[in-house]
């Protein structure tokens, strides 16, 4: 299953912590937010149209990650990711519609001196994840079928498990609901082309206003071992959603380390490096 015809977007700076984790808190200082846990951007990872550049590339896989040639500091970014149906009047963003959603890997380089998001996130092929595994999703607001699930990582290096992310709550992303879906509408009106931002009508507009979106909607934060191990040649990523009324942690960190899943109430994304 590819997404070829939909455009990419995800959001910078949704889960408390993570940004300072990452460190990359210091690229979003003259970016005005309204409060403080407000999301910094909408960034592109993927534009549907030849005009888009670098952006036109589509990125991901839902089984191998191939890193840049200089690439010493790569990180999983374990996430959730949304498919939506976009709706427009007038060339203008009015409504997304929430179709199902994934566990999503928005592998990222660190790259101290890169002026927009997007130039850490898409290098070429196979440089994000994202699952084969979608679960429907009928509404995004309280009650949700997303409310209930969580996100967990993992890092298999020689056989060895290293947690990479906290375990986290979808329900503790900063913005969420209808909060998330109205900042995302706007940004991809308004958003100006400033500081680490970009002017998404403009990427809209070149790709003939796509009909659907898939947004990853922020990273959780690393563990110790997640924030200070970056990925190597032959490591194995894994980004699990998975619903937290069915499973503790204890059952998903089993599931990885016997290789055993079930497709029920789990998203699994797991890629290798090359």
């Amino acid at each position: 299953m590819t997404f070829k015809h939909a455009v990419g977007f995800g959001v910078a700076g949704n889960f408390a912590g993570h940004l300072e984790q990452a460190g990359e808190a210091t690229d979003f200082l003259n970016v005005k937010v309204e409060n403080a846990i407000q999301p910094k951007a909408l960034f592109p990872f993927y534009i549907p149209s030849q005009q888009a550049g670098f952006l036109s590339q589509y990125p991901l896989s839902s089984d191998s990650i191939i890193p840049p040639n200089d690439a010493d500091n790569l990180q999983i970014e374990p996430e959730v990711a949304i498919v939506f149906d976009i709706t427009y009047q007038d060339n203008k963003v009015v409504a997304l519609t929430p179709v199902k959603f994934a566990a999503y890997n928005d592998c990222s380089i660190r790259k101290p001196n890169a002026k927009k998001i997007s130039e850490k996130k898409n290098w070429g092929e196979n440089t994000k994840g994202i699952s084969q595994d979608f679960i429907g999703l009928t509404s995004f607001t309280k009650g949700c079928e997303l409310d209930k699930y969580r996100i967990a990582s993992f890092h298999i290096r020689n056989g060895e498990i290293n947690r990479y992310g906290e375990d986290s709550a979808a329900i503790d992303y900063s913005y969420f609901h209808e909060q998330l879906n109205d900042w995302m509408i706007d940004r991809m009106n308004n958003q100006k082309d400033e500081g680490p931002a970009e002017d998404l009508a403009l990427y809209l507009s070149e790709a003939n206003y796509p009909e659907q979106a898939i947004i990853s909607i922020g990273a959780t934060r690393y563990t110790e071992f997640g924030e200070t191990n970056f990925l190597q040649s032959g490591d194995e990523s894994i980004v699990v959603v998975y619903d937290g009324e069915q499973y503790g942690a204890q059952d998903i960190e089993e599931m990885v380390s016997t290789k055993t899943w079930t497709k029920n109430g789990v998203s699994l994304l797991s890629q290798v490096v090359r």
